[in-house]
Formats: C-alpha cells, structure tokens, sequence
C-alpha cells in the first residue's frame, strides 16, 4: 500500500506574527469604534482618518498591495490570512487599506496604468487619500457577463467618448474616478471587444442616477446606478491596451475573490463565537442553549461549513 497524503494545513512563524499583530489591533481599536463609525454610516470622518493612520504606523496598510506602493508586501497566502482576521468587523477593510473596489482597483492599476497614472491615480488611492469605483456590471447584460456589456467608448478625435448604463457599482458615492469597462470595437470577438477607461467623477455627463437598495448596509459610497451621457475623457485615459478589458477584469477579479471570501470566512468566525458564548449565557427551563442536544448539532455543523470555507479558500 502506498503512503497515506498528509496535508500540512499550518501556518508560518511568519503569518502568525502578522495574524497576532493584526488581532491585537483589532482588539485595542477596532472593535470598540464599530458603534460610533457604524453610526455616520462608515463614511470617512477624523475618527477614521485616525485609525487609518494608528494602521499605517503598525505597518498593517493594505495588506493586498507591495512595500513599494505603501502595502505590507505579504503575498496571496498572507492577503487570506489577514482578510480573514480583518473581515471580524464589517468597519475592518477601509481601516487597513482593503476595501473593495479600491483594493482591486490599486491592484490593477499597478499591473496596467502607465507612469502618468500612476502618479495621478494610484498614489492617492494607495495612501487612502481617495476613493473610487469599478462600472462593469450592467442592468441589460445577464449577471456581469463582460462580452456582453452595451456601454460603447467611441474614438472622436482626441477623446473617447462614453455612453451607457452601468449599476450596483459599488463606491460610488464620493468616488475621485471610475475605471469604466466599455465596448471600444463592436466587430472584434467577444473578449477583445472592451477596454478599460478611466474616468474621473467630475467628468460632465458622469451621472449617479442613485443609490441601489440593497439587503444591510451599502458600505461607503453606496452601490450606485450610473449613466454615462456623451461623457468625453482624453485617449490617454485608456487603462493598457485597447481591447485588454476583458483580460484586465480577470486579472483584476481573480485576486478580489480570495480576499472577499476570507472576509466573509472571519465573519461568519466571529459570529460563530457570538452564537457559542450565547448559547452558554441564555438560560431555557433552567439550563443553558448550550445543553440540547440540538443546538449542539447546530453548533457543530457551523463549525465544520466555516473550517470547510477556509480550507477551500
């Protein structure tokens, strides 16, 4: 018989130190706030600004971006790990600089944008100092299918110039600028169809219809419905090459779900600890939740979906 497969499911000496370092600042700073940010709704106020600049001390900023654009340089394994732990607090991600859509965003701009870019839009969004969004998703096209999107960027001298609907674009809201995915060619095949433009909010014809309702809260900047109206932006505001859109969102998605997933798994952790300790503090007939036999199997079988999420993850 062969060797039985032994997986090694432990983690370096190294991430620890970065989970403790992680915890520990969530212990003395974050949890305790989560009343008076949850109470303005998240949006960013001195209490915030605050906290963010107590994280970038730690040398805890943006787990997800590399030491030389500010971040802590920690690689995927290591971005799981610590969303896992900042994911505890839904206030976590826009203290420690990996929030969506700006963590993705940062991300993409670093593999995509020339040095101009750069300089204009990725230094300030790496610092924090502003915001922004990602308009993919579309109400006429199925899901965020992006082969099928509508929204045409049409070259007319030295602009492009934009027109379509976008919604549930996330950030919104007091955004600096949106990376647009729009259709550049109609007659090249399906990925090649689409680039990616970047477009700054001021931009006449740049038009929030509103803000989605949406199941919980909105996070910052709600998750907007969006109309662009003859909206005209330089060439140069083409994010890589004409046609890479597709290409682009992959690259750029492909990164974001390993975070959010970790997220949700230190989520659904820290309610998972909430459920256990009231299970043993609520009383029923003279004895705690905690012992029927019920609920006890209810508890176990949270405990083996969330080890089962993170191993998957």
């Amino acid at each position: 018989m062969g060797k039985a497969l032994v997986i090694d499911f432990s983690i370096s000496p190294e991430f620890e130190e970065i989970r403790a370092r992680i915890t520990a600042f969530m212990e003395a700073h974050v949890y305790n706030n989560e009343g008076k940010l949850i109470e303005h709704e998240g949006l960013p106020g001195e209490l915030e600004y605050e906290l963010q600049q107590k994280v970038k001390q730690a040398g805890l900023w943006a787990p997800n971006l590399p030491r030389e654009w500010g971040g802590m340089g920690i690689g995927y394994v290591g971005q799981a790990l610590a969303n896992e732990i900042i994911g505890r607090s839904i206030i976590a991600p826009r203290l420690f600089g990996s929030a969506a859509p700006d963590a993705g965003n940062a991300e993409l701009l670093i593999v995509a944008a020339n040095a101009e870019q750069m300089q204009k839009y990725l230094r300030p969004l790496a610092a924090g100092e502003i915001r922004s969004c990602f308009a993919m998703t579309e109400p006429e096209v199925s899901g965020s299918d992006p082969t099928g999107l509508r929204t045409t960027a049409e070259r007319e001298g030295k602009e492009w110039l934009i027109n379509g609907h976008k919604w549930f674009i996330s950030g919104a809201i007091g955004a600096a600028f949106a990376i647009v995915m729009a259709v550049t060619d109609t007659s090249a095949e399906p990925r090649r169809r689409a680039s990616m433009i970047i477009v700054p909010a001021d931009t006449p014809g740049f038009k929030i219809v509103r803000a989605v309702g949406v199941m919980g809260s909105g996070g910052v900047g709600g998750h907007c419905e969006i109309r662009f109206e003859n909206c005209r932006v330089p060439l140069g505001n083409l994010l890589g090459k004409e046609g890479e859109g597709f290409r682009l969102a992959q690259a750029r998605l492909g990164p974001g779900r390993i975070q959010h997933c970790m997220r949700w798994v230190g989520t659904a952790q820290r309610s998972f600890e909430m459920m256990c300790r009231y299970s043993l503090r609520r009383q029923s007939f003279g004895e705690p939740l905690a012992s029927k036999q019920t609920v006890q199997n209810w508890i176990a079988d949270s405990a083996a979906e969330i080890n089962a999420a993170r191993l998957m993850t």
